[in-house]
C-alpha cells in the first residue's frame, strides 16, 4: 500500500511538551517537512531560543544549538560564517526576537546574513506566564496589562515584517498563519522559500507566523484560532513584505 502521509524524518519521536492547542507543533512539522524535501537535514544547524520553544533541540533530528535569550541571530551569524556550506536557521518567539533580541534581529538583517529566521508571533510571553510582549495588541489583556495594553503608556505593537522591509540586507519577508489548512499550506511554502533562499545565497530571510497561545490567552484551542483571525490578522496582515536578494535597491 502506498504511503500518503507520514511523520517527517527530520522530526524525532519525542512527544511535544507544548500546551493543548498551541501551534508550535504545526510549525515544527512544517520546518521538518521542508528539511526532508530539500534533503538538507544532515547539513542543517538550528538555533533554539529562550521561550516556549527552548527545547526544540529535542524535536529536530538536525543539530541544534541553544542561544542566550534574544541572541539567536548572533549565534546563527557565527555558525554561518564559520560553516558557510551549512544551512543555519533560528526559531524564535516574539519576546525573544522582538524584545531582548531586537538589536540582533535588526543588525543581522542589515548585514544581510545568509540565514533563515522562523519567527513565532503569538502576541504574548508564553513560557514565563503571559506578560505583555512587544507584539501584544492594543487593549489586549495580559498578566501585566490586566486592563488592556494602553498604547499611551506601553506604546504600540512592533510589526516585525514592516520594520525590516526597508533594510537593504533583507532578501525575503513574509507573514503567514497556521489557523486553517489553507494557511498552513501557505506557511509551508513560505518556510521552504526561506530555506531555499539561503541555499541560493540570497541573504537574510524571515517568515513571521501568527500563532496561538490558548493557555495564556485564557481561551479554548478553537477560540484561540478564531482570535487569530478576528484580532491578529487585521493588525498583522498576511502577505509578502519583501522578495528578492539583499541589496536590490542599491543596484
Amino acid at each position: 500500500m502506498a504511503i500518503v502521509f507520514k511523520k517527517p524524518h527530520a522530526l524525532t519521536d519525542i512527544p511535544f511538551h507544548y500546551c493543548a492547542g498551541c501551534t508550535h507543533g504545526i510549525v515544527h512539522r512544517l520546518v521538518a517537512e521542508v528539511l526532508d524535501e530539500l534533503d538538507i537535514e544532515g547539513k542543517t544547524v538550528g538555533v533554539a531560543p529562550v521561550g516556549c520553544a527552548v527545547m526544540n533541540y529535542d524535536y529536530f533530528n538536525c543539530d541544534i544549538i541553544e542561544a542566550p535569550h534574544g541572541r539567536a541571530p548572533a549565534v546563527a551569524t557565527g555558525l554561518k560564517r564559520a560553516m558557510p556550506d551549512n544551512v543555519v536557521f533560528t526559531y524564535q518567539g516574539d519576546g525573544d526576537l522582538a524584545a531582548i533580541g531586537t538589536a540582533e534581529t535588526v543588525h543581522s538583517a542589515t548585514r544581510g546574513e545568509n540565514i533563515t529566521v522562523i519567527f513565532i508571533n503569538n502576541a504574548i510571553y508564553g513560557m514565563t506566564g503571559g506578560q505583555m510582549a512587544p507584539t501584544s495588541l492594543p487593549n489586549q489583556v495580559t498578566q501585566t496589562t490586566p486592563y488592556g495594553r494602553d498604547v499611551n503608556t506601553a506604546g504600540y505593537p512592533v510589526r516585525v515584517c514592516e520594520l525590516l522591509s526597508n533594510i537593504d540586507g533583507v532578501a525575503y519577508l513574509e507573514r503567514v498563519s497556521v489557523d486553517c489548512v489553507k494557511n498552513v499550506i501557505a506557511a509551508k511554502k513560505a518556510i521552504k522559500k526561506a530555506f531555499q533562499n539561503q541555499i541560493d545565497k540570497k541573504g537574510f530571510s524571515l517568515v513571521e507566523i501568527l500563532s496561538t497561545c490558548p493557555t495564556n490567552w485564557g481561551m479554548t484551542p478553537s477560540e484561540s484560532l478564531q482570535w487569530v483571525r478576528d484580532k491578529m490578522m487585521p493588525y498583522y496582515p498576511l502577505g509578502v513584505y519583501k522578495d528578492g536578494v539583499k541589496g536590490d535597491r542599491l543596484k
